[in-house]
């Protein structure tokens, strides 16, 4: 059995998470500073049993429309793919997923101040959320 990651992909930082391996429950990862996240990738793709990526997709809340960011993010993960691609991953399905009041929702958890480490889990938290949508469509679709 494989598992499935998801991403949220930002600027200067990207949130991973990862479901179980029966596909039932997102668990934020690690958060990557962008500089660092090809690497990171690919070492995760190495070490983990990975069937599919998630990749959180802003769409904009009003019209469900493209924003530049929402291009920015398909136009990454076509360069991700293709990096996984080349270093042997082919086997990965790729599947963009909506992520709309994603961080919002994993900034709702908190209570209080947060210690660095705290805010840098939150990308991983979003991440989770994103994940989690998707593990719960899945779960309904095979119903």
């Amino acid at each position: 059995m494989k598992k499935i990651i998801g991403l949220d992909l930002g600027d200067a930082w990207v949130g991973v998470a990862a479901s179980d391996f029966l596909k039932i429950a997102a668990k934020p990862l690690k958060t990557f500073a962008t500089a660092d996240f090809d690497k990171g990738l690919l070492v995760l793709l190495a070490q983990e049993p990975i069937e599919a990526v998630v990749v959180g997709l802003p769409i904009t809340i009003g019209g469900g429309s493209d924003s530049d960011q929402t291009k920015k993010i398909r136009a990454e993960a076509v360069r991700l793919e293709k990096l996984a691609i080349d270093a042997g991953f082919t086997e990965l399905r790729w599947v963009l997923w909506d992520e709309r009041l994603s961080s919002k929702r994993a900034a709702a958890l908190n209570k209080g101040p947060l210690s660095k480490e705290e805010k840098l889990m939150q990308h991983a938290k979003a991440a989770a959320f994103v994940l989690q949508n998707y593990l719960d469509h899945l779960s309904m679709m095979s119903s």
